[in-house]
């Protein structure tokens, strides 16, 4: 009995999903900010009924050639003594015409399909830009890249056949009930009406199931994506490791699942396809038997004999059509379903109704008594206060957890502060929108991620508009000009995935010439030397104090030679200030600091004599 509730309470919440995805759906069909849309669907709805409407008549064509040429000729006067020779032609043109008002259908509802898909596959990049930190480093990107591809994928055709599949079918088949009724005999409707009404459920009920099998595989197929993207993002490592088989078991282990529940879904099909056909098989051959036997008795002609069989053979096609419909159109809802869900999920970090920009006038940070955790139950700020004067160079160092990087973070806004205020030139980063004091910000992370695209427009990305000669300012800035110069391709080399094809200190170098040429106010250095050797980070650190000039600039750093010069050092440890001062001053005091530079000092000089 519980399995049962269970159950029910599953299609319950499938069904209530699948309605919330069509409600989210028809407002791309119908927008009241675009005219030209309802005039199409109007125009595509029109010349779908006409084309029904010449579908249902077209058998009375077929029905008088027979007659003719069976010598059983009808005096009704639409026939126009067009004899057997012109009512085939007729026969013919009507089902030319037929066909020809369902291209004209898709041809005017094309640009409806199209927009709505573009306009909706826009809205889901756009929002998933907009989710917090938080969100994307718990969700792996080749499942994401799955959910939004196959949601996207389901607009169109659940557009197209929300408006020309499940209306359209039960007006034709309306139409073809009230001819057999009034044409032929009652009987005749009241068995087409059973055999669609078993049709119907049996194809509703066993595609419920199949939902449930297809959902399965969808998520085997998630899985086997994730697995896959992110071994192949970290080529690297597993080259490192040689476990090119260990990643190969791993997806083909998710892939033998996807396996299993395919085969599932094909051995449900064919179950679905063979019971549609008995069923329909079976009204066929009884409605066909009626009418044998109605034109043995006289009371039907030839012709009526070949009209009940082409009538249901036009019954047929669309049951046939409609399981199929009915099938995708599921599939579809779930698919949409997750891209739904994806775009119901809300963004951590919002702006404030009205927030003005930021404006910046002096540049200068403050941290006032900043709480902060990740999960509640694990602080990581504990009442920080901090103040970074314009043009001033302050320097945050502290033991792994400290909460160094964190503070960056809340800095770009990443997180909001859970307690206290962080503010630049007094405004409360919370009052103000995010694109503006993004747009006063520049990072240096510690491993500058580049898109797979050329040199020229991973340093352009800091300003797109920005001059030829502008990009080559700050290549020269950031002395990576030459370099540049002296490859193949120049400014038009590709850089690889991720910017794999450039050493570190290369990639370090263009992303300082993208933050130079982006020229913000405020500089944020997080560990931006760490993972580079000795003289390449001498290099960079001249790079970055050039990069630093006239500017406020916030350093975190592992290594405590890069910060020698700051005009303030801040060390933190368990999330709280411990000591503050310059350089000299806080060896002075033989402090933590005092410790942290003494055993850097002896790592290195070891490091050097072996």
């Amino acid at each position: 009995m519980r399995q049962l509730t269970k159950t029910a309470s599953n299609l319950n919440d499938d069904q209530i999903s699948g309605w919330r995805t069509i409600r989210r759906v028809v407002p791309y069909l119908w927008p009241e900010e675009h005219p030209w849309v309802k005039r199409r669907v109007v125009g595509a709805l029109a010349v779908l009924f006409l084309a029904k409407l010449i579908a249902v008549l077209t058998p009375f064509f077929y029905k008088a050639a027979v007659d003719a040429l069976a010598g059983d000729a009808s005096d009704a006067a639409w026939t126009l003594g067009a004899g057997a020779v012109g009512l085939t032609v007729a026969y013919g043109f009507a089902r030319l015409m037929n066909v020809g008002f369902q291209q004209l259908r898709d041809v005017i509802f094309a640009s409806v399909g199209q927009r709505a898909l573009r306009q909706l596959a826009l809205e889901t990049f756009t929002h998933i830009h907009r989710l917090s930190m938080r969100y994307h480093i718990t969700r792996k990107t080749g499942g994401l890249s799955r959910i939004i591809e196959r949601g996207v994928k389901g607009v169109e055709f659940l557009l197209r056949f929300l408006l020309f599949s499940i209306g359209p079918l039960v007006l034709e088949l309306l139409m073809i009930a009230v001819i057999l009724a009034l044409v032929f005999d009652v009987w005749y409707l009241a068995v087409v009406v059973g055999t669609i009404a078993l049709y119907v459920w049996f194809t509703f009920t066993v595609t419920e199931w199949r939902v449930k099998i297809r959902k399965e595989m969808n998520d085997q197929d998630t899985d086997a994506n994730q697995k896959a993207i992110d071994s192949l993002l970290n080529f690297e490592t597993v080259k490192y490791f040689g476990a090119e088989q260990r990643e190969a078991d791993r997806y083909d282990v998710a892939m033998a699942g996807y396996e299993q529940a395919a085969l599932k879904t094909s051995y449900s099909l064919a179950f679905l396809n063979f019971g549609q056909s008995i069923l329909i098989t079976g009204g066929l051959v009884i409605v066909m038997v009626m009418a044998a036997i109605g034109v043995q008795n006289g009371a039907l002609t030839v012709g009526d004999f070949v009209m009940v069989n082409a009538y249901m053979i036009q019954i047929t096609m669309p049951l046939n059509f409609l399981g199929t419909v009915y099938r995708e159109i599921r599939q579809a809802l779930v698919d949409m379903g997750e891209m739904f869900d994806l775009l119901e999920q809300p963004a951590e970090v919002t702006d404030k109704p009205g927030a003005p920009a930021l404006k910046i006038d002096h540049a200068a940070v403050s941290l006032r008594d900043v709480h902060f955790a990740y999960d509640p139950a694990r602080p990581i700020l504990k009442g920080v206060s901090l103040d970074v004067e314009a043009g001033q160079t302050i320097a945050i160092v502290g033991p792994s957890g400290s909460g160094k990087s964190t503070i960056g973070r809340l800095l770009f806004r990443f997180y909001d502060v859970t307690g206290g205020a962080l503010t630049i030139d007094g405004k409360d980063l919370r009052d103000v929108t995010q694109a503006s004091l993004h747009d006063q910000i520049g990072v240096v992370p510690q491993d500058t991620v580049l898109f797979n695209d050329t040199v020229y427009y991973n340093i352009a990305y800091g300003r797109p508009q920005a001059s030829r000669s502008d990009v080559e300012a700050a290549a020269k800035a950031a002395k990576i000009h030459d370099f540049v110069m002296s490859l193949p391709e120049g400014y038009e080399t590709k850089v690889g995935e991720r910017g794999l094809k450039l050493s570190g200190g290369e990639k370090q170098r263009v992303g300082i010439a993208r933050t130079l040429l982006k020229d913000p106010p405020i500089l944020l250095l997080d560990e931006a030397t760490s993972a580079l050797d000795s003289q390449t980070e001498a290099d960079i650190q001249e790079s970055l104090q050039g990069l630093g000039q006239g500017r406020t600039v916030l350093t975190i750093a592992h290594r405590l030679s890069t910060i020698v010069d700051a005009d303030e050092i801040i060390v933190l440890e368990g999330g709280v200030i411990v000591e503050r001062g310059r350089h000299d001053a806080l060896l002075s005091q033989d402090g933590r600091y005092a410790a942290m530079w003494h055993r850097q000092s002896s790592e290195e000089g070891a490091a050097l004599a072996g």
